[in-house]
């Protein structure tokens, strides 16, 4: 095994077996498939198997299954080995290993470390620790890390003195660090020391344009049942963040009308902002008021013609309340206006709703009458709804007319149909991408 090629494989999901087709093999009860690969450098059956050893209490196994990827060094096997270790109470175990990679020189380590320590009870241990390496370290870590030790007077001095850094090159000149940030940690302190109307006054002095600050007042103010002030920041909240604090909070406490209420009454019929309109009707829909919800999502996607999110949100609600023929005709309204034209992206969306009126081999008959309905890119379309009818197979076939078509979606078909060697061989066809490919000379085009 070779640290760079797993965490090749781990980061894009490519040339292996990923989590979810582990998943999906233990759930169809081939524990035996993830534990043979779990010892041939598939690395998400291996946590996956090491997993369930240590829930068996053979803790010792589950670490023999791991040795060989902590063997290669590569910091994502020592980082879930201690996490394992640590839920099983080896506390001392997981400490060691996150000490080992901090000698090693691992980048991240010192920062896993003084949190694991933190956790368990040496909070001033890790405090000092971190304390002479404060400018390599985001100043999160030491702000949460003081709140256990008791230190948050001297973490408070150390954020106060970012308090005039105005990030020039956001965020590389300071890991983040700047003004906006100091005054949302700042807060977070006051808050925790009970001085919670100078962690309010803080924070409505910044100005990010993150919005980071903002979510966080909101937040606080829910927390505390601060009502009147979150109606208030509501008001002037553009972003949204404090009406969505608003109506959580009334919610929980039953009020569902106050909840409706406050979408409502500050975005109109949540029409100006996506994001509260997707809210409100989550939340309508939440309390069995799901054509009210419909007519929320139908504002959105007639202020947002095209919106593929908004459409697959209305869809979706749609179907759940039985009116396939609502969605279809908000549908066919926009491809009207667009002179009949309708791109695969947008046509997608009717395939279930054409399933749900009139059938599934309508809806396939529809799909593949579309300009690009024998593309690869629809291939995964039609497969999916080829599965979702029970017609699997029909499902493999059509995948495997598209060498270009997902290749996770073609084993986790042939899985389901229990063809595990053909699943498996699929996807170590794919070769994974280099997680930084050259930039070729001459080229002034990012390496992303």
């Amino acid at each position: 095994m070779d640290a760079t090629d797993l965490e090749r494989r781990a980061r894009t999901r490519s040339g292996c077996i990923p989590p979810e087709l582990v998943s999906k093999l233990l759930e169809r009860n081939h524990g035996d498939v993830v534990e043979l690969y779990a010892g041939r450098g598939e690395w998400f059956c291996a946590l996956a198997w090491a997993g369930l050893l240590g829930e068996q209490g053979r803790q010792a196994d589950a670490l023999d299954v791991l040795a060989p990827y902590l063997g290669t060094g590569w910091w994502t096997a020592v980082v879930a080995a201690a996490e394992l270790s640590e839920g099983w109470g080896r506390v001392d175990e997981a400490i060691e290993m996150t000490r080992a990679g901090m000698k090693a020189g691992h980048p991240m380590a010192l920062k896993v470390y003084a949190r694991l320590l933190a956790r368990h009870g040496r909070a001033e241990e890790a405090f000092t620790l971190l304390r002479p390496h404060i400018g390599e370290l985001s100043l999160d870590v030491v702000v949460d890390i003081a709140g256990a030790a008791g230190r948050d007077e001297e973490a408070a001095e150390l954020v106060f003195a970012r308090m005039d850094h105005r990030c020039s090159d956001f965020p590389w000149c300071c890991r983040g660090d700047d003004r906006e940030a100091a005054i949302g940690l700042l807060a977070k302190i006051r808050e925790r020391q009970g001085r919670t109307d100078e962690a309010i006054t803080l924070l409505r002095t910044a100005t990010t344009r993150l919005l980071n600050n903002r979510r966080q007042l909101a937040a606080l103010l829910a927390r505390h049942g601060r009502l009147d002030e979150l109606r208030a920041a509501a008001a002037t909240d553009d972003a949204g963040y404090a009406v969505q604090e608003l109506a959580r909070l009334l919610e929980e406490r039953g009020d569902v009308e106050g909840a409706i209420a406050a979408y409502r009454q500050f975005d109109g019929t949540a029409g100006r902002n996506p994001n509260s309109a997707f809210e409100l009707a989550q939340l309508l829909a939440r309390h069995g008021r799901g054509d009210e919800a419909i007519d929320v999502m139908r504002v959105q996607a007639d202020a947002r013609k095209g919106d593929d999110w908004i459409l697959h949100t209305l869809s979706d609600l749609c179907l759940a309340q039985g009116r396939p023929e609502t969605g279809l005709a908000h549908l066919d309204a926009i491809a009207a206006a667009r002179g009949g034209e309708e791109d695969w992206e947008l046509y997608l969306i009717r395939l279930p709703l054409i399933a749900a009126r009139d059938g599934v081999d309508e809806a396939l008959a529809q799909a593949r009458s579309h300009a690009e309905g024998d593309s690869w890119y629809a291939a995964s379309d039609i497969a999916e709804l080829l599965a979702g009818a029970r017609r699997t197979e029909e499902a493999v076939a059509v995948l495997r007319r598209h060498p270009r078509a997902s290749r996770r979606d073609l084993a986790g078909y042939l899985i389901d149909l229990g063809r595990i060697e053909e699943a498996v061989a699929v996807l170590h066809q794919a070769t994974p991408r280099p997680l930084n490919p050259p930039i070729p000379a001459g080229s002034d085009d990012p390496p992303f």
